[in-house]
């Protein structure tokens, strides 16, 4: 049995080659309930039934299936077809919803058409009608699911150019991007130096609803104590000595876009404080200035340090690291890519050669082989590096070798792969924090942030419920099911 993810609410199980579609029954008769089951049933659909509007609500946030399509009786007890429907639209559930009514409540139905239910059928309901209107609604619901999948694809080559690889790591770290893109959920970006951080919030910005407004990228690390105040909120004329001019800080730079704070791990102690204050309040205050300023923005961090040590030695305010990982986000290393190295590395080295006006320079295969033993512990900045000293070093335009990096050894050739337990030794704690445990962490958060509802929880991270369910018990996170 294998199950096809069309968008985070649709999917279907495919058996012996054909899509079983789900379909949930709501009527407080029994005998139209057993009647249209049956019908259902013979048409290769599995149904699923509910009693009133409550009991509808109930599966429809407790069933390990996804509904593909909603049979909805107006006159309910408990709650009817318009609350239902209301909460459908509050919920943001997208499967098509068939209106099932009695002749006098035609009114109605078509009030529930305005309201997005896609057609309604009046009792008692002929069952050629019912399955034509059942053929249809599918039929156009897998449609505007192509559609999304398209959009969403074209999303991610447009916001994503200039991240190259194909790699199942790479592929997986961009799948977590987009779900959270068009949030404003502050990211936490996590990865070694070198790996491509900034790129990615980069391409988080340029996806979101805030990409017409400024990407401000800070370099934490370089930040002093002294001018941090100034740099981080500004100052106006006059507040100092040498304050000639009104100065617009980075966080008021950053209104109505993103503010990305590199190297989040090495700013000072003190100016922590201060950070966590603009992120808890959305206001700053300016050097000199008696008022606060509201400003709008959306924090991406990154850093290569270890939080959990930095936390255990007051190096990090905690407070500050929980507003910060809202979301986090894992880069993998490049050892962790190897089927990206050949392609970031022919890009390197068509990129020098284009921007020094050479000739189409290529790799031997003893130098594509040396490329892929190494471990690239400096990651992509330490691979382009090489390409370009192996541009410049060539002999011919066949690059035959690659010199090493001096502060990795000095043979004349890149140095081969280092043993897997070596490898291993030399991890930190965070390098150990797999892909698997930050999806398990985003998946408590987001049940956190939706107070405990799952269908939320898997709107939040763009999966289908279904799906989430599976992961729950993948997570050993099953006791979500029952709070």
């Amino acid at each position: 049995m294998q199950t096809i993810e069309t968008n985070g609410t649709l999917s279907a199980k495919k058996t012996s080659g054909k899509i079983r579609y789900h379909v949930l029954i709501a009527d407080d008769d029994e005998t139209s309930r057993r009647v249209m089951s049956h019908f259902v049933s013979k048409m290769g659909y599995t149904p699923h039934t509910a009693v009133d509007g409550m009991d509808c609500i109930r599966v429809l946030e407790e069933s390990d299936e996804d509904m593909h399509v909603l049979l909805l009786d107006i006159s309910m007890p408990v709650k009817d077809g318009f609350e239902v429907m209301s909460y459908l639209k509050a919920n943001h559930f997208d499967f098509p919803v068939i209106m099932v009514t009695a002749s006098n409540e035609i009114p109605l139905a078509v009030k529930c058409i305005k309201m997005g239910a896609f057609e309604y059928l009046t009792k008692p309901v002929g069952m050629d009608r019912l399955e034509i209107v059942l053929r249809n609604a599918l039929a156009e619901s897998n449609l505007q699911n192509e559609v999304i999948k398209l959009q969403k694809e074209l999303k991610s080559k447009e916001v994503f150019h200039h991240i190259i690889g194909k790699s199942e790591a790479l592929r997986d770290a961009m799948e977590q991007a987009m779900m959270v893109m068009e949030t404003d959920l502050n990211v936490l970006i996590l990865g070694e130096s070198g790996t491509g951080k900034e790129l990615f919030a980069q391409s988080i910005h340029n996806g979101s609803r805030r990409k017409k407004g400024p990407f401000v990228s800070v370099n934490c690390a370089a930040i002093s104590n002294d001018l941090a105040d100034s740099l981080l909120f500004g100052h106006v004329k006059g507040s100092f000595t040498g304050a000639n001019n009104d100065h617009t800080g980075f966080f008021e730079q950053a209104d109505k876009g993103t503010i990305f704070l590199d190297e989040i791990g090495d700013m000072n102690a003190d100016i922590q404080a201060k950070v966590l204050r603009a992120l808890q309040e959305r206001k700053i205050r300016r050097v000199g200035e008696k008022t606060e300023r509201s400003v709008d923005f959306r924090v991406i961090s990154a850093t290569n340090r270890d939080f959990s040590q930095a936390i255990m030695n007051n190096l990090f305010r905690e407070d500050l690291y929980f507003r910060l990982e809202e979301f986090p986000l894992c880069i993998p290393p490049l050892r962790d890519r190897s089927e990206d190295i050949l392609l970031l590395a022919k890009h390197f080295l068509s990129e020098f050669a284009s921007a020094n006006n050479l000739d189409s320079l290529q790799f031997s295969e003893e130098a594509q082989a040396s490329l892929l033993e190494y471990t690239w512990p400096g990651n992509i900045r330490e691979l382009k590096n090489a390409v370009q000293r192996a541009a410049v070093t060539r002999k011919s335009n066949i690059i035959e070798m690659l010199p090493a990096p001096r502060i990795h050894g000095n043979s004349p050739s890149i140095p081969a792969r280092h043993n897997q337990e070596s490898t291993e030794s030399a991890k930190t704690p965070s390098d150990l924090f797999s892909l698997e445990d930050h999806e398990r962490e985003a998946i408590v958060k987001a049940y956190g942030l939706s107070r405990g509802n799952l269908t939320k929880t898997a709107k939040m991270l763009g999966i289908g419920r279904a799906t989430l369910y599976r992961k729950l018990d993948k997570f050993s996170l099953q006791n979500l099911k029952n709070g």
